[in-house]
């Protein structure tokens, strides 16, 4: 049987919560919904929070809620999701393709800099939206310091410990998870510098609802901001039979957490006698979003050599802008379909989308199949 490159922790308890809502004729946006807030809102200590149908919609009403003017430019990572550009584009903005770091695939204070000195197109940037690419974490605290507003997206990072010990929650109680604990959860108002924070609930998200977001502000000041929205149209609302599901994965973070760090270190061993090398998280412990490799060999051999054991493994960025005609990749800027190569190739993102692969990672893979995983990381080519 062929083990799948990614799989959404849905187990009994999610499928009753789900069926429960049915059963209810609770589908659309209600209780379940207010629930979701207030359960997320123990982990993340928000000041205020919209629940809603989608990242794209989340990440629209941050970039309104900035209140930018026609034209003005929003940096974003080359390796952040295409519908960055979309969205930001629909909104008359101008995207601004940043390059990530050498040694993770996230932009930093200096990758951000450097763009900034180049003065890309004579667009001055008003504003950064920060992807966690495959859940690791910018310092975000140094990113603010520049001065432009940041929209924060922990869709795959949430867990991520950015420091002090872990609790445990205890069941059906309301205390802390391990993934928010006495440590600093990627999301916590004491962890995060971004004026909003987006935490989608997509099917590859850290924490999945089949669907959906929530759209945060920290403080009261931001809150206030987001509060404007508050009477959106049901059509913007998470419905309830998603947000059943996104109540329990809350409620199973720690457990799931922990079963990731599990894999990881078996598959970390075996990393470590192979020719391949590892991203870094400079800070903070890594939430185990995935388990990316950056070959030193061919991608498409990799991909044949796993299929041959019945194992799927995929190009890390294939979802990414720097791998989308238009996006900012060399190729697209060169044939004259994406921006200029001066606005659009990042060289480090585009080499990662080239050799970065992802292997299987996560909560329901059984023993045997993490050891079937394992000796294919041991034996690649």
């Amino acid at each position: 049987m062929k083990i799948e490159v990614y799989s959404p922790t849905i187990r009994r308890k999610e499928m009753d919560a789900v069926l429960t809502a049915m059963v209810e004729d609770k589908i659309g946006p209600g209780e379940q919904a207010r629930l979701l807030i207030q359960i997320a809102k123990e982990h993340l200590r928000f000041d205020y929070c919209l629940a809603l149908r989608s990242p794209a919609i989340a990440l629209y009403l941050a970039l309104k809620a900035l209140d930018l003017e026609d034209g003005q430019g929003v940096i974003i990572s080359a390796l952040s999701p295409w519908y960055y550009a979309r969205v930001i584009e629909d909104l008359r903005l101008k995207p601004i393709y940043c390059d990530v770091l050498s040694s993770s695939p996230i932009i930093g204070r200096e990758t951000i800099e450097a763009l900034i000195a180049k003065k890309t197109d004579g667009v001055d940037p008003r504003g950064i939206v920060i992807h966690h690419t495959l859940g690791f974490v910018p310092d975000i605290a140094a990113i603010a310091e520049l001065g432009l507003p940041v929209i924060d997206d922990r869709s795959q990072s949430y867990g991520f410990i950015a420091g002090g010990d872990v609790t445990e929650e205890k069941e059906g109680g309301s205390g802390e998870s391990a993934s928010a604990g006495q440590g600093r959860e990627a999301g916590n108002s004491t962890g995060s510098s971004g004026i909003f924070t987006i935490l989608g609930l997509e099917e590859r998200d850290m924490l999945t609802a089949g669907g959906g977001a929530l759209l945060y502000a920290a403080n009261r000041r931001d809150g206030s901001v987001l509060r404007n929205f508050g009477e959106l149209p049901r059509e913007y609302s998470l419905p309830d039979i998603n947000a059943a599901m996104a109540v329990i994965q809350f409620r199973e973070g720690a457990k799931n957490l922990e079963k990731r760090r599990e894999i990881a270190r078996v598959y970390a061993q075996s990393a470590l006698r192979t020719r391949h090398k590892r991203f870094v998280q400079e800070t903070g412990e890594y939430n185990n979003y995935a388990f990316p490799l950056i070959l030193e060999t061919g991608l498409k051999d990799v991909k044949a050599y796993a299929r041959k054991k019945d194992i799927i493994v995929e190009s890390a960025f294939d979802d990414t802008l720097v791998a989308i005609p238009g996006g900012a990749s060399k190729e697209s800027a060169s044939a004259g379909e994406g921006p200029s190569l001066e606005a659009g190739f990042c060289p480090e993102a585009y080499s990662l989308s080239l050799r970065t692969v992802l292997f299987p990672l996560y909560p329901r893979l059984s023993s045997a199949e993490v050891e079937r995983i394992s000796k294919l990381i041991l034996t690649l080519p």
